[in-house]
């Protein structure tokens, strides 16, 4: 399938007509960006397999010595599944034979056994080792199911086969970590035990259902070892990865930013796609290396941009806030600054719309949306049952109350985020209620849940009641009626009862094209998340993309405009921004109220990410912000705002 979450292009660098050199003059590893994940993915797998190829089209040694093997080196995690995929693949094709390969894992918590499928061995034989023709003796990956004592001889013998690696697959934490080398790490480091950062558990305790069943230690290649091999391929996809990439490519040599020490290798590559790009010099700034196609939205996100930097207002930049910041280039193609700070202003000002869904009988020339039809059907896509609301429930509730046909589409059950504890309060108010008693059923399912394996499905489909009631609640509190316009698709790619997710199938596209063909919108709105393709915000935003697309000729989907949202973590760049809708101090509270509905996500929330603060302070704070940087730019002042971006 097709990646689709990628924002049009609109003006930027015009690499054609620039030198190789001076497009790549501040980044200091070879750097290619693609499009799409999936289209990296495949020229990371040309590599892979032209690698594998030449080795084994050599002749092997006579004389009865053992036959040699081509030395690869995988990561781990969910950068790398896509790829693991494609080689699968070719070696069902025909195209690749591991029959004279081995392979040597990056990573491994510790302890943990093979067998539980948070263990990075469990993953990588699922994602690729059961797919291709390697010979089992020839699969070297980290046991961490040893002894204490036993581990520092088994980490030496490790590394002395690691350090011969031929070919080095990696990917990349957020914080530059390679592997569970953190910050600070001795560049000359070799196999060893390692503990946790508490960032690090922090982020994998989604794996774990939670803090307290994550593993603290680990066992990990050093970044001595890993430079070692004679050539390496690091990826990294999606914008949650993009701080990294810059500090990695673009970053001074440190262990502060761990995989910056890879500048050092001889023969490196990095691998990313758009998102993971969006802060490189040449995406971010590009009027700081060479020439620019100034289309009017590039315009704005300059000016912007220098707004920031130089701490004015639009309307009071000057001639030599342009000349001293690299933006000459801009005056001489679009005029005088004085009129390109009255055109800025006046188009990040008519981005600005109390009607997200148009004004009926108004002049729409300069608004974000067209006022007719009116009213208009509308899809709000949510891929848990509370992204809705958290996102953007202000403009929720403004196309409700202004009249329009809204439908709030709940992508995926949610239901692996409640807790047990949850559960069971609310069948022991069942019971008081004299509804039904169950309690003591779901106690035993609880108890005997094995730690690991996915979930039992009676106990989900309980977790579930509880997201749907309570994303029916949110709505009501909304104004919607939750009995015909709440649609819980209930997505299988989702339904593994773990962690892990399955990948998108027909079934899943099929479940959203139902929903399109019965409602016909005019708005579509969508999580705009460009973070890692594997994730489950961005599996459902492309089943959206794909599902749209496949009805492109439908008359209904000519006249449907994608509106893109973000979640509780991040927000839209100002330059981007085609929709911009003020929230009133009463919206905020009824967003909030809102919120607070979803009572098994308030407080405890079981994965909340390095952020700990709840949902509403986040989205509260978020817009709030927003509202703060349209006053900063010489905007009305608001209370807070909600921005989307048009993809179409």
């Amino acid at each position: 399938m097709i990646s689709r979450t990628v924002l049009p292009a609109d003006g930027g660098l015009r690499e054609n007509e620039t030198p190789y050199d001076i497009i790549h003059r501040f980044e200091k590893i070879p750097t290619k960006v693609y499009t799409s994940d999936s289209e990296a993915v495949k020229a990371i797998a040309d590599k892979i397999v032209a690698a594998i190829n030449d080795f084994t089209q050599s002749p092997v040694d006579d004389y009865g010595m053992e036959e040699k093997t081509f030395a690869l080196g995988l990561t781990t995690g969910r950068t790398p599944v896509g790829l693991y995929h494609e080689l699968a693949e070719r070696c069902a094709r025909g195209e690749v034979s591991f029959r004279r390969v081995s392979v040597y894992s990056l990573d491994e918590f510790y302890p943990i056994t093979a067998q539980e499928q948070q263990s990075r061995n469990y993953r990588i034989h699922e994602e690729l080792v059961n797919h291709i023709d390697i010979k089992p003796e020839n699969v070297h990956l980290i046991d961490a199911d040893l002894e204490k004592a036993d581990l520092e001889r088994y980490c030496a013998i490790y590394d002395k086969m690691a350090s011969k690696i031929d070919l080095m697959v990696v990917g990349v934490g957020e914080q530059g970590q390679i592997g569970f080398n953190d910050t600070g790490v001795n560049p000359k480091s070799k196999t060893r035990m390692v503990q946790l950062s508490h960032n690090t558990r922090t982020v994998l305790s989604s794996l774990f259902f939670g803090d307290g069943n994550t593993p603290r230690m680990g066992i990990t290649l050093g970044i001595g070892t890993v430079m070692k091999a004679k050539q390496i391929l690091l990826m990294a996809w999606g914008e949650d990865k993009a701080q990294a990439v810059k500090d990695i490519v673009e970053g001074e040599c440190s262990s502060v930013v761990p995989a910056s020490l890879l500048q050092e290798h001889p023969n490196i590559a990095v691998y990313i796609d758009e998102n993971a790009a969006s802060l490189l010099t040449r995406r971010q700034t590009p009027w700081l290396v060479g020439s620019c196609d100034w289309t009017p939205k590039f315009v704005r996100k300059a000016v912007v941009w220098l707004c920031e930097k130089v701490g004015k207002p639009i309307l009071k930049l000057t001639y030599n806030d342009y000349i001293q910041n690299s933006l000459g280039e801009l005056l001489e193609v679009r005029g005088s600054y004085d009129q390109i700070n009255i055109d800025v202003f006046n188009d990040l000002q008519h981005t600005i719309t109390g009607w997200p869904g148009g004004k009926p009988n108004a002049d729409d020339s300069t608004r974000p949306v067209s006022s007719s039809p009116y009213p208009k059907r509308v899809i709000i896509f949510s891929p848990h049952p509370d992204d809705d609301v958290i996102s953007m429930g202000g403009t929720f509730h403004r196309l409700v109350k202004q009249g329009h046909d809204v439908h709030v589409a709940y992508e995926t059950s949610g239901n692996v985020a409640v807790y047990d504890d949850v559960v069971l309060q609310n069948l022991d108010t069942a019971k008081e209620l004299g509804l039904g008693d169950r309690y003591d059923e779901v106690v035993e399912i609880i108890k005997n849940k094995v730690k690991g394996q996915p979930e039992p499905r009676p106990l989900l489909d309980i977790k579930g009641a509880i997201r749907r009631a309570e994303a029916k609640a949110a709505c009501r509190s909304l104004g919607l009626n939750d009995r015909t316009n709440c649609h819980f698709l209930n997505l299988p790619f989702y339904e593994t009862g773990g962690i892990k997710k399955g990948e998108l199938t027909e079934a899943d596209i099929e479940i959203i094209i139902d929903l399109l063909h019965n409602v016909k919108p005019h708005q579509v709105y969508v999580a705009g998340d460009l973070t890692d393709p594997h994730g489950t915000h961005r599996l459902c935003t492309e089943a959206v993309f794909e599902a749209m697309a496949r009805t492109a000729d439908e008359d209904w989907n000519k006249e449907c405009h994608i509106w893109l949202y973000r979640g509780a973590w991040q927000e839209w760049n100002l330059g981007m921004v085609d929709m911009a809708v003020p929230l009133s101090p009463e919206e905020i509270i009824a967003k909030r109220h809102a919120i607070y509905r979803h009572l098994s996500q308030k407080d405890i929330v079981p994965f909340p990410g390095a952020d700990k603060r709840e949902f509403w302070q986040r989205a509260e704070d978020r817009t709030q912000n927003t509202a703060r940087l349209y006053d900063a730019l010489g905007m009305a002042e608001y209370q807070a705002i909600e921005v989307f971006v048009k993809m179409r």
